[in-house]
């Protein structure tokens, strides 16, 4: 059990961000054992030929290279400065990086040596030179992530936006025990600490004061992982909509595109959560100025509403179209 402590003042410390990185050390694991995370199945079974062909997988022990070196199976320790606290809610993968190369060598070493077992041949390189050894590891996130998740990046970012969106409908409906209560069935705010039931994690507790960053994530899935060591407690939690990620988009009912038009019609069926112009565009294989222009006749029609999250606009259906979406089907 961890616990993080959270007193009433201290929930004003709260924030949310989305986190390059996060995604990444939890995309390998998926990789490593695709039958823990089998919601991620399709997207591993599309990704492994490309990094088997780049030469950085190996069919039976997973991801190749420094990365996969660090990345233990679940739920072995997963270092903590390769998630360094992001800085803000839209994550920069660049900026991330930056971030995890000036990690100070003591603070590598002394993490490594939490780290079972012997240390393979390119963590031992990283223990001996870890300005060296991050710089190399930066390089392989780099080409992983061009690989494995750049493709991939806009879908997974509209259900990350999405459920920042939604958390804070939660706060501001519920308050603070609604929200940090309904985050996961093994986190619960009890008293003046957040308790995370990890049946593996001997982290120690951390005292009040330092705040918590709160970060959604896909590939987290279905678990939660904690950082409870250092200036800033984290905790990652698997983002709500990660069920429908990989699937298609439903199909919109033939009577309302009768009514609507097909394109218009699609493009509600699309918004089962709030997306992005670009997501829309992808998901339905509308052009973008396309669906600009049919999410602006929705609008002035009372059947789409449009927020903004961080520097994404994003489009959601109303309870009208909801409606007419269920009258139709």
């Amino acid at each position: 059990m961890v616990a993080i402590g959270l007193s009433a003042g201290g929930v004003a410390r709260v924030r949310f961000a989305l986190s390059c990185l996060w995604e990444v050390m939890a995309g390998v694991r998926v990789l490593r054992d695709p039958g823990r995370h089998a919601i991620h199945l399709p997207w591993a079974n599309r990704v492994r030929p490309r990094l088997a062909e780049a030469g950085l997988l190996d069919p039976d022990a997973g991801l190749l290279g420094l990365l996969g070196q660090l990345v233990p199976p679940a739920p072995g320790y997963l270092a903590d400065f390769l998630t360094p606290p992001p800085a803000g809610l839209a994550p920069d993968l660049d900026q991330e990086l930056a971030v995890l190369c000036a990690t100070p060598a003591d603070t590598v070493r002394a993490q490594l040596d939490l780290c079972p077992g012997p240390r393979p041949a390119a963590v031992a390189a990283l223990y001996a030179d870890p300005a060296a050894g991050l710089g190399r590891l930066a390089e392989e996130i780099s080409t992983y992530w061009r690989l494995a998740v750049a493709r991939d990046w806009p879908r997974i970012r509209a259900v990350l936006d999405a459920e920042v969106f939604h958390r804070a409908r939660r706060l501001a409906e519920d308050g603070a025990a609604g929200l940090l209560n309904d985050l996961h069935e093994r986190v619960r705010w009890e008293g003046d600490a957040l308790l995370i039931s990890q049946r593996h994690c001997d982290a120690p507790d951390v005292p009040d004061g330092s705040g918590l960053v709160l970060v959604p994530s896909v590939f987290v899935w279905p678990s939660v992982l904690s950082v409870a060591a250092g200036d800033v407690p984290q905790l990652a939690y698997p983002a709500r909509g990660v069920g429908g990620l990989w699937e298609c988009p439903a199909e919109a009912p033939d009577a309302l595109g009768a009514v609507l038009g097909r394109g218009r019609a699609r493009l509600l069926a699309a918004l089962d959560a709030p997306r992005s112009t670009t997501e829309l565009a992808r998901r339905t294989g509308l052009s973008p100025a396309g669906v600009s222009q049919h999410l602006t006749a929705l609008r002035a029609a009372g059947l789409v509403v449009t927020h903004r999250q961080g520097r994404s606009l994003l489009s959601s259906r109303t309870a009208v179209a909801e409606a007419l979406l269920g009258a139709s089907a």
